[in-house]
């Protein structure tokens, strides 16, 4: 009897298995898993086909926020909605968790500290790092596999008791999904990079060294990442160059440490840290843009007038030689006295800049005002003050020529077309406003004598910067302020250019921060194969625009936890006493109140309001009102509060109204 030849039946298996993948993966959805306080989860799916509920034995070895695919095991007929099974876990959205450890003689576990319900973590011995029984420790998620019944970590650090501020700042990065320390392999791969500038490089670049250039940034700036330089090249005529960090020639595709950067996609700037995208290494030594230091920069070059006219630019790879280190109270101090170290680049850089700022203003974009809260910390990171910085002409000179910047290199890129098709870039865009958002605002705006014209985009910017010009210095100007910039659209990155309308661009995006964001590694390569007129097409380039619109998301929502943790720190100093407010929001369980002098938001609850009135929200109003007194509570209103509670575990300020101070 002859045997069978096994090679003409493995055609027909290799495609009974094509067939089997296929039909599994028709019956899976990608999605999100959201674990609710009570253990249920929820897979969010982006598209309209409605959430998946998954009970806790179907979650497989996911947890919260991780990415999976999911199989629709039941779907109600009546109502549509659908119970799943977790099949696969895509991605991780958290590796790394703050909890106690418990030990024995033989075994130990990890319990985290969250409200997402999740297993223990298993921790072998060999993995405590010295860690003591009940000790509050950041474990890194290890191994995980369907066929362990507990997941398996390491410690990766233990927590000091006296140092709460470290274990609260780490849990904040933690739980939004940002790594704490660099895998080792990514380290190696950054401390293997040389710090030589190669001549053969050096000679296929512009060289800028001989130019007069600097940088100015925050005074506890370590990563310089913009540098600009002047030069004159007549009469009325400049050359002004801005020059970033070219991340890109250090940080390759498809290597350990570009895979790193792209799944942080950010920095995190918390008061007392950064968690930084990059390694030290590279973001605050060979990238950095140090003075008496040879850089290699990727820069766009400008002539221009004395108005701030762009009479021809050029975009390229250069080397610099940064000649001073400024800071913005630097800056600031010469544009005010006309005087210091190259006060005459200083001046005239400024004077040209606050043109480009009113030309820019006169074409649409929005003067929303920024204010910004830095904390005073001692040693150990306790805040022992706080200070509200707004934006100044030396913080707007390098705004104003860093967006020139980003929306030359867009316009430059939106230019290129492949088979009539623009070239797949990450676009930082903003959305028109949406008027249903905005009608609300337009009926309260106008109760302080502001009308808005909304026939156009146009001219309901035209109106917003009409009432901001009108409302300065105005008791009405934070609330409206406030309000108008909720009505707006959020910005992000999409390959689909629908323009910036707060900015009135028709193209932008960001080219000048790439130690810090993603999304200015994947312009600067685009960039670069545009110039050598070899443009790639990454087809994935949406997907990675998504993402970091995602991953900035979650780092603005760590910011804002950290500064309220350290404002709560900070008022827990201060409890008793009485405080100037103003009321930034209202609800129908209270209303919220944010101190003048230190910008520190805390609710005044309508249960201590209830020996005063009886109160009712009046959501047209943005008010409370009392029904027997009439008394109001408005967005707006100043007033006196005293601290009552200040909870750190909560990051929540309890105030309560005293009357008459």
């Amino acid at each position: 009897m002859k045997k069978k030849d096994k090679s003409k039946t493995q055609p027909k298996q290799k495609s009974k298995q094509k067939q089997k993948a296929k039909t599994i993966a028709v019956q899976t959805i990608k999605g999100s898993l959201d674990v609710t306080r009570s253990g249920m989860g929820y897979v969010i799916v982006n598209d309209e086909s409605g959430d998946i509920l998954v009970r806790p034995n179907d979650f497989s070895t996911a947890l919260h926020g991780d990415v999976v695919r999911v199989k629709v095991i039941k779907e109600s007929q009546r109502t549509g909605k659908k119970e799943g099974k977790i099949v696969e876990v895509v991605s991780r959205k958290q590796t790394e968790f703050v909890g106690h450890i418990q030990l024995s003689a033989h075994h130990a576990f990890f319990v985290p500290d969250t409200e997402k319900p999740m297993p223990d973590l298993y921790i072998p011995l060999t993995d405590i790092n010295g860690a003591k029984h009940k000790d509050r420790v950041v474990v890194q998620l290890v191994k995980w596999d369907k066929e362990d019944k507990k997941p398996v970590g390491k410690v990766v650090s233990v927590l000091l008791a006296e140092n709460e501020n470290d274990a609260a700042m780490k849990e904040i990065l933690a739980e939004a999904g940002f790594p704490l320390s660099f895998p080792s392999a990514v380290l190696a791969e950054a401390n293997n990079i040389s710090e030589v500038l190669s001549i053969e490089e050096i000679s296929k670049r512009r060289d800028c060294r001989d130019i007069l250039t600097f940088t100015i940034d925050p005074v506890d700036a370590k990563d310089f990442d913009d540098a600009i330089s002047l030069r004159k090249l007549g009469e009325d005529k400049y050359e002004i160059g801005v020059h970033i960090a070219d991340v890109s020639h250090y940080v390759l595709p498809d290597t350990e440490l570009d895979e790193e950067a792209y799944k942080r996609a950010t920095s995190v700037y918390l008061p007392d840290r950064v968690n930084p995208m990059l390694p030290e290494k590279i973001s605050n030594e060979l990238c950095s843009l140090r003075p008496h230091e040879d850089k290699f920069t990727f820069s766009a070059i400008f002539q221009m007038n004395g108005n701030g006219e762009v009479k021809q630019y050029w975009l390229g790879k250069t080397v610099i030689h940064s000649d001073h280190r400024f800071t913005y109270e630097d800056v600031q101090e010469i544009i005010e006295t006309k005087k210091g170290i190259h006060d005459d680049a200083i001046l005239l850089l400024n004077s040209i800049s606050q043109k480009l700022r009113k030309n820019r203003f006169n074409k649409g974009a929005i003067n929303f005002s920024s204010q910004e809260v830095r904390f005073k910390l001692d040693e150990k990171g306790t805040p022992i003050g706080i200070v509200v910085k707004e934006s100044k002409e030396s913080h707007q000179l390098i705004e104003e020529l860093m967006l020139l910047a980003n929306r030359t290199v867009a316009e430059n890129v939106a230019k290129i077309h492949i088979n009539k098709k623009t070239i797949p870039f990450p676009y930082r865009v903003h959305d028109q406003p949406d008027k249903e958002k905005l009608a609300p605002f337009i009926q309260y705006a106008k109760k302080y004598g502001h009308v808005f014209d909304v026939s156009t985009p146009q001219a309901i910017a035209k109106s917003f910067n009409t009432m901001l010009a009108d409302v300065h210095g105005k008791p009405e100007q934070h609330v409206l302020e406030q309000l108008g910039i909720r009505t707006m659209a959020k910005a992000v990155y999409t390959t689909e250019n629908i323009g910036h309308y707060g900015l009135a661009f028709e193209h932008y995006c960001h080219f000048t921060s790439p130690i810090r964001r993603y999304p200015d590694v994947l312009v600067h390569r685009v960039l670069e194969t545009v110039l050598a007129g070899q443009p790639i097409i990454d087809k994935k380039m949406e997907e990675k625009s998504k993402h970091s619109s995602e991953r900035e998301r979650a780092a603005m929502e760590c910011e804002r936890a950290g500064n309220k943790y350290k404002q709560v720190e900070f008022l827990k100093a201060h409890v008793g006493e009485v405080f100037e407010g103003v009321v930034s929001g209202v609800a129908s369980f209270g209303f919220f109140v944010e101190t003048v002098a230190h910008k520190c938001e805390g609710l005044v609850s309508i249960i201590s309001l209830s020996e005063f009135d009886d109160f009712r929200l009046i959501e047209s109003e943005y008010s409370l009102v009392g029904r027997r007194s009439g008394r109001t509570f408005k967005m707006g209103d100043k007033l006196s509060i005293r601290v009552i509670a200040a909870n750190l575990e909560k990051r929540q300020l309890d105030y309560e109204w005293v009357i008459g101070e």
